[in-house]
């Protein structure tokens, strides 16, 4: 182990922002919030690049966001049912922290994809890709209320840089106290493998005519990031030696990466897919001179 680390960041700032009203504000719940605006905003301009309207954009997010909220703190609770059952209403105390990544992924899809079905959005293959690449933005930006935060622990380092929590109420100080060895800034490393994978994403949407095939380039990428980076993390083993992420993690590789080769041997149809998005969501106007018939 070095001691003497070149670069060993100390963070010592209050997971808290303030209390307001008896309800906490924390680093961890408002950059949750950002998260969701931004990759909101990155799907609804690739959504109206593809002729979406307004309304249809917006009420697809929605169901996105609620499913990705309920499943995010749903998988968590499953996950540490032993931190809930002497305090039962601390489930729904999500503004804390305490929420699974996968779960918001998995809560966020079938929510996304159950709206856009019963709505009979055209194209959701198209429809999916968008939402990934807003997706992964969304969770680049709420990673940094968990760097903030530290309630994801890691292990100790023996690289030229790591980080150490100061603050008392920091969950990390909680853990390890104020004689704490640096430890991997495991949370970071995912903050910037997220934009890195963001960057790959939207070389593949524009670059790739096979609609479906960012999303699960989208599904094989974080899940090949979490796998690795899990290997750095103190989170439970739950099988063969292997952290819940990582289980979900292989299993998202291995199913993506067939799709994802099935999707780019068939024939390209996007370009019909995408022209008929257009033609039923925005109506063509007759050309100039021509009137419609009536009845």
């Amino acid at each position: 182990m070095i001691n003497a680390l070149l670069l060993s960041i100390s963070i010592g700032i209050d997971p808290t922002i303030a209390t307001v009203a008896g309800l906490e504000i924390t680093w961890h719940g408002l950059f949750t919030a950002i998260g969701v605006v931004a990759g909101v905003a990155v799907s609804a301009w690739l959504a109206r690049k593809m002729g979406y309207p307004e309304d249809m954009i917006y009420n697809v997010a929605l169901a996105l966001v609620i499913g990705g909220i309920i499943g995010a703190r749903g998988l968590f609770v499953l996950e540490n049912l032993s931190q809930f059952k002497d305090s039962p209403g601390d489930i729904f105390a999500i503004n804390t922290g305490g929420i699974s990544i996968y779960g918001a992924l998995i809560g966020g899809t079938i929510g996304g994809w159950l709206y856009a079905f019963l709505t009979h959005v055209p194209n959701l293959p198209r429809g999916a890709d968008i939402a990934g690449i807003g997706g992964i933005v969304g969770m680049a930006t709420g990673r940094i209320g968990d760097v903030i935060n530290g309630e994801h622990f890691a292990q100790t380092t023996d690289w030229p840089w790591g980080v150490v929590y100061t603050h008392v109420n920091s969950p990390s100080y909680l853990r390890f106290g104020p004689a704490a060895l640096p430890q991997h800034p495991a949370v970071a490393y995912e903050l910037i493998g997220d934009l890195v994978i963001f960057a790959l994403l939207l070389l593949i949407y524009f670059r790739v005519q096979r609609a479906g095939v960012t999303f699960f380039a989208f599904v094989f990428l974080y899940g090949l990031l979490r796998t690795f980076v899990s290997f750095l993390r103190l989170d439970d083993i739950v099988f063969l030696g292997l952290r819940t992420a990582q289980v979900v993690g292989i299993a998202s590789m291995g199913i993506s990466l067939p799709v994802m080769i099935y999707l780019l041997r068939t024939s390209p149809r996007e370009e019909r897919q995408d022209r008929s998005v257009r033609r039923r969501v925005v109506p063509e106007e007759p050309p100039a001179g021509e009137e419609q018939s009536a009845g």
